[in-house]
Parts: structure tokens; sequence; C-alpha cells
């Protein structure tokens, strides 16, 4: 049955994940296939209210699932949290007759989502973030092609910290949420793991690894998180100005953007595949101001005001398993 939308559009934003790509591909395909046009919208909000709007077909998003970043382009707006600028972009999608609009990011991203939406204007956000911290959904878009990124650099760390007999500090990605360090610090098999959610001193850091060291330990592995209180540059620091009291000093690794721009692995390629799909199929039935994501195994929707802004808190079993499990 064809849709009664006939002209949808599709935009990436925020910081870019791995599967947008794959996402926008399945936008695409199965809108198309319901009798729907697709618009892609360059460069996020920002692209949408400056009017850059380029026409996607079956065939101009083939190739593009395995892909890292997007071939949209991305950009954070902050002004799009002010009502002047989200009446521009309804006048810029009202001008090109687009009667959908698809929103392919995290949670700044859906606060935007969910912007245009209290205007009426029929939207659906699909999660994408490798931050994993919207609510909303288990799972995002890029979170386990990011934690791949950084277990594989912990892993080959691990290999110099051990021959070098050497503490280092690996420093993640996350903004203000510890997801990606605290499942890396699980996976790596870390001495300690330094997160937002469960602040802790440079000293708490030092003790965990003096009692490393007397368990017999000749090298260790500390994950950080980017936005907790003290970073890995600062915890570092500490060491460095109590080196002759604290015994011994630790060596950084920032990974930064490198974790952003990988390929895709097959779960994120999957995952973008079901949720760009359900997302052209919902504003198909003519249904939107959801979020699309993936609760307890199944493609699910939640209503964007209830997920705007809302931080997923994290499992502090989690946090104490780590801890447990560096003995």
């Amino acid at each position: 049955m064809a849709s009664a939308i006939r002209r949808i559009a599709v935009l990436t934003s925020g910081g870019d994940a791995p599967g947008m790509n794959a996402a926008v591909r399945a936008v695409v395909r199965c809108a198309v296939a319901q009798g729907m046009t697709v618009v892609g919208v360059r460069n996020g909000f920002a692209g949408l209210v400056a009017g850059e709007f380029t026409p996607l077909t079956v065939r101009s998003v083939g190739g593009i699932m395995q892909q890292g970043g997007t071939v949209l382009g991305s950009a954070r707006c902050p002004e799009f949290a002010t009502e002047p600028v989200q009446r521009a972009a309804l006048e810029q999608l009202a001008a090109q007759g687009i009667e959908g609009l698809v929103v392919i990011g995290g949670n700044g991203s859906q606060q935007g989502s969910a912007a245009l939406a209290r205007h009426g204007f029929p939207v659906v956000g699909v999660a994408s973030t490798i931050d994993n911290d919207l609510a909303g959904t288990d799972i995002t878009i890029g979170a386990t092609t990011a934690l791949d990124v950084a277990l594989e650099a912990i892993d080959r760390l691990r290999a110099t910290a051990s021959a070098m007999h050497r503490a280092f500090l690996v420093e993640v990605m996350g903004r203000k949420c510890g997801y990606l360090a605290l499942m890396a610090a699980l996976a790596g098999g870390a001495e300690a793991v330094v997160l937002p959610e469960f602040p802790v001193e440079p000293e708490d850091v030092a003790r965990a690894l003096q009692e490393a060291q007397m368990r017999g330990k000749s090298h260790a592995i500390v994950v950080v998180a980017e936005g907790a209180p003290y970073n890995a540059t600062a915890i570092a620091e500490h060491f460095r100005v109590h080196r002759d009291r604290l015994g011994f000093e630790v060596r950084v690794t920032i990974l930064g953007h490198v974790q952003r721009g990988a390929a895709p692995n097959a779960f994120d390629r999957i995952l973008a595949s079901q949720l760009g799909a359900a997302a052209a199929d919902t504003l198909a039935r003519g249904e939107h101001g959801v979020l699309i994501g993936l609760r307890q195994g199944r493609v699910s929707a939640t209503p964007l005001h209830e997920i705007a802004g809302v931080q997923k808190p994290l499992d502090p079993a989690l946090y104490r398993l780590v801890q447990v499990l560096a003995m």
C-alpha cells in the first residue's frame, strides 16, 4: 500500500557514528519501496536551516553501507534550540514540499527532533551515537564499533605495558557519559576505570594501581572517560607531581576521534538497517513524534518528548564487576 506521505527528508546530526550511512540507505530504499521520494539534508540541522537539500535515490545510496562517517555530512547546531531557528527550518521544509523528516543522531539531535514535533511537524528519530547515552533504546548505532576500536587499542597497549612494566591511562570518548569507558574496561580487563557517573580522585587511581602491584601485577591499564571530573591528562599530572611519593608514573593515550571514523561492524550495519527501515515504515503509517531504537532485542518506538534531553544511566553492577575482575 502506498504511503499517504509522498515526500520525506533525512538528515544526520551531531557527532558522526559508524552505521549512519547504513541507516540513510535503509531510510531511502524502504521509503521508495512505499512510493515516497526522499531528499537528503546536508550538514544536519544547520544545513536544514540553510536549505542544503539533495535528492536521494536507491542508486545514490548504493555502496555507502560499509563506509564510516556520514555521506550527508553533519554539524552541531546549538542555535536550533531557539524558536526562530526552528521556524526557519520549518519554512525550508515547507518550501521543498517535504511532509516528514527522519533525524539520525544522538541526544542533542533528538532534542531538535522533539522541538520540530512540538511544532506539529511529522518527525521520526533514529538512535545513533557512539556515546550510547540516549534514553529509549538499549543500544545506539555506532556504539559497538566505537567500542571495538577502543578495545583493539587497549589490547595493543597492554602488550606494550606488559613488555615495559608500565601503567597506561587510556582516555576514550563519550562526552558526559561513561558507557564506552565502562564497557572497554570490562572487555579489556582494565585494572581501574574512571567515569563521570562514579567520580574518583587521582589518589583513588593511585591506590588501585598500588594494590594491583601488591597482588603481583607488573603492568596496568586504566580506562578514563573523557567527561570524568579528572581526565587522563589531569590524572597523569597528579602522578608526575607526586612521583616521589607514589613511586611510579603513568603514560597517557588519548584515543579521541579515531573511535568515530571506523567502518561499521556487522552489528551496527544490521542495527542501522533495521532502525532506518522502521523509521521509513513509521512515517508511511502516518505515525511520528517518536524515537526508533532497540529495546530487549526488538525495534521499538518511544515518544520523543519522553527521551529528549534524558541521559540513560549506567548499570552500577557493571562498574562493581570491573572492580571485582581487576584482582
